[in-house]
């Protein structure tokens, strides 16, 4: 039996109406919140790594993970462990800058493992996972330290 108090999408499954901040952090129903990107878009590669980007550098790493899922769910098997790293890095980049250290560091480290096995689908699609990879570690290792955080998001693509 469903709880109809719950909020629901049109399929019936239970997603929060609430709205969020630009870090995704849930705020209270009636506050003015950021945009939320709809889930199961299907994007061209190329569009996905561009608006994700695009979030990362406007300081959205929650909003560009919901663009990486997208990717990750709806793209071919042989690209999931990218997509899955990708997203999973904006993850950690949005704990890091909630102040959750220990979850940034646990998320970074995930990502990185995922981007460590999709040579091939990186390089079709022109990331740069070994600069990511290089750059999770960093933040990883700040994060899981006592030291500051460089909170700059990464650059998807190489060049």
């Amino acid at each position: 039996m469903t709880d109809p108090t719950r909020d629901r999408d049109e399929a019936g499954r239970a997603r929060s109406a609430r709205p969020r901040d630009a870090l995704g952090r849930p705020l209270p129903y009636g506050e003015p919140g950021e945009p939320r990107a709809p889930e199961g878009v299907v994007r061209t590669p190329q569009d996905s790594l561009r608006e994700a980007q695009d979030l990362l550098d406007a300081g959205r790493p929650f909003h560009a993970h919901e663009v990486l899922e997208d990717a990750w769910k709806t793209g071919p098997d042989d690209e999931r462990d990218l997509w899955r790293g990708l997203a999973q890095l904006a993850v950690g980049l949005t704990h890091a800058a909630r102040g959750n250290r220990a979850g940034a560091g646990t998320l970074l480290a995930r990502g990185a493992r995922s981007l460590g096995t999709a040579g091939e689908a990186a390089a079709r699609h022109g990331v740069d996972d070994a600069g990511l990879v290089r750059w999770a570690a960093r933040l990883g290792a700040a994060a899981v330290g006592d030291t500051p955080m460089d909170l700059t998001p990464p650059q998807l693509r190489a060049g």
